[in-house]
Parts: C-alpha cells; sequence; structure tokens
C-alpha cells in the first residue's frame, strides 16, 4: 500500500501533522504501536482550550478522533526500519509501506541499558544500528543486546554477514516468533571489557564470552534508531537535528516532537506537527 505520508507515532506531534496533511488531501497513514508517554500523565490542565483537567489517555484519544473523522488511516504496529528507493518504504513487524514522506514523531530516544562498559565501547565495539554497522563485522562474532522484536530484526541483519550472531537477553526472556534460531543467551550481564575495543561480556555467574561486537537494540526502535539508519543527523543526546521548516538532512523525511529535543510539552509538540504537515504538504504537493 502506497501513501502520500507516513506519520510514526500517534502523540500530539504526529496527530497534529496529520490534521494538516489530510486536509490538504493527502493520504496519510499513521503507523503507532501504542499511546506512550501520554499514557503516564494524569493531569493536563496547562493546555489551551481545556475547559476541564484531562489525562494524557483521554487528550490522545480526543486527537485520534479527530483525525480518524478527516481520514487519516491508523494501524497499530511496531516500526523496525525505513529504507529508501523511488520512495520510502516503512518496514514493520507484520507488513511494509510506502509513502513520498515521512514524518518521525516517536517521541524521546530510549537511554542505554546500565550495563558498565556499554557507554566506554561506544563507537568501539558497541554499536545501535546494524544498518549501519553490519559491514565492519564482516566475518566476526557478534550479540545483539535485546529480548524484543527488534533485537530480532537486527540480528537478521547481522546473520546476512557475521560469522555469529547471540542474542542477549540480560535476563529476559525472548520472544517466540523468531523465523531463524540464533544462539540465545539469558544471564544477567556484569560488564563489557576489552583494551582498545570491546572483547569479551562478563556475566554475573562468572562466565566469559568472546566477542568482537555488541548492538544494543532494546525494547522497541527509537526515533534516533529509525533516523540514524537512513541515514539522518543526530546530535550528541540523541536527538533528531532538525532545521526551522522540521525536515531532516534526508530529503522529505521530517520529524517533529519531543525526539528533536527542546522542552519536552505538548504545546511544543503540536507546534512542531503543524510546521512538519505544512512543509510535507508543499513538499509533495510540487
Amino acid at each position: 500500500m502506497e501513501y502520500d505520508v507516513i506519520i510514526i507515532g500517534s502523540g500530539p506531534a504526529g496527530i497534529s501533522a496529520s490534521l494538516y496533511t489530510a486536509r490538504a488531501n493527502l493520504k496519510t497513514l499513521i503507523i503507532s504501536k501504542g499511546i506512550g508517554i501520554l499514557e503516564k500523565v494524569n493531569k493536563i490542565d496547562n493546555y489551551y482550550g481545556l475547559e476541564k483537567t484531562l489525562t494524557g489517555e483521554e487528550l490522545q484519544e480526543i486527537g485520534i478522533k479527530q483525525a480518524k473523522k478527516l481520514g487519516v488511516e491508523f494501524i497499530k504496529d511496531e516500526v523496525v526500519k525505513i529504507d529508501y528507493e523511488s520512495t520510502f518504504r516503512v518496514e514493520t513487524i507484520n507488513n511494509s509501506y510506502k509513502a513520498k514522506a515521512v514524518i518521525i514523531s516517536t517521541g524521546t530516544s530510549r537511554k542505554a541499558p546500565k550495563i558498565n562498559g556499554i557507554k566506554e565501547y561506544e563507537g568501539k565495539g558497541v554499536s545501535y544500528c546494524a544498518t549501519c554497522d553490519a559491514f565492519f563485522f564482516k566475518g566476526k562474532d557478534v550479540a545483539v543486546l535485546g529480548a524484543q522484536e527488534y533485537a530480532l530484526h537486527e540480528a537478521e541483519e547481522l546473520v546476512r554477514v557475521a560469522n555469529s550472531v547471540t542474542i542477549l537477553t540480560n535476563g529476559e526472556e525472548v520472544v517466540q516468533n523468531r523465523s531463524i534460531d540464533f544462539c540465545v543467551e539469558e544471564k544477567k550481564i556484569r560488564e563489557l571489557r576489552g583494551s582498545s575495543c570491546i572483547e569479551e561480556i562478563h556475566f554475573e555467574d562468572n562466565t566469559i564470552k568472546k566477542i568482537d561486537g555488541v548492538f544494543v537494540a532494546i525494547g522497541t526502535a527509537s526515533s534516533s534508531d529509525l533516523a540514524r539508519k537512513i541515514g539522518a543527523r543526530i546530535d550528541e543526546k540523541g536527538n533528531i537535528i532538525v532545521n526551522e521548516n522540521m525536515s531532516t538532512n534526508v530529503p522529505n523525511l521530517y520529524a517533529c516532537g519531543d525526539c528533536t529535543g527542546g522542552i519536552l510539552q505538548i504545546a511544543k509538540a503540536v507546534y512542531e506537527g503543524m510546521i512538519a504537515g505544512m512543509n510535507v504538504i508543499k513538499s509533495v504537493k510540487k
């Protein structure tokens, strides 16, 4: 299925963008795994136009109803990758979709797990993008840190080039619907060690595994994960870098909301969503 624009994330930024693109008669799809951070907000009473205090979930539901009324399509799924050929291809766990433009509005980036050595070996064997860095580990032994669908997707990317791929769950139970029977290690990790580059994984039971690289893929793909895979620039805090039009350095790829950094407020997200939506309209209709 092909769309004019695909929006990843159904928070205030994504919904705001969709209201503009839908009203401009652009075929708009929103892909989202769930509500996100708004689900944890119990009271909102500092946003313009609210006659009474709402929960984050209530405000979210109002926005979704408003978008659906304008013809925006919604799919509940997890996005694992964005590719660009002649058009964008957005891959989810269950399907893939094409679009002329993509807006990333998936909230803040995921933080690295609290394992000794993760930060120290970033760029020295620790990576957050299999698509970007798999080539550097051709014929080597690597591991993917994570236990969910996103980790399995990264492992499937790596198995094409690596000598071996191990899933490190760090004590969690790995999801079962994997197409490739990877080696799975569920032991808790104490630390990563090496000299100039990562060389060993030390577990809590005092066992050691020799390794050439570790790819971090915990939970779902964050905004920066998705952007990085297609070549968008990320700042040192993990925020997607955009210009005044909410456009990234990748043509027709936009980002808005918490994933661009700054003040983490609904008003800011809605504003950036509006800017992104209006500029997608200009771009697609050229």
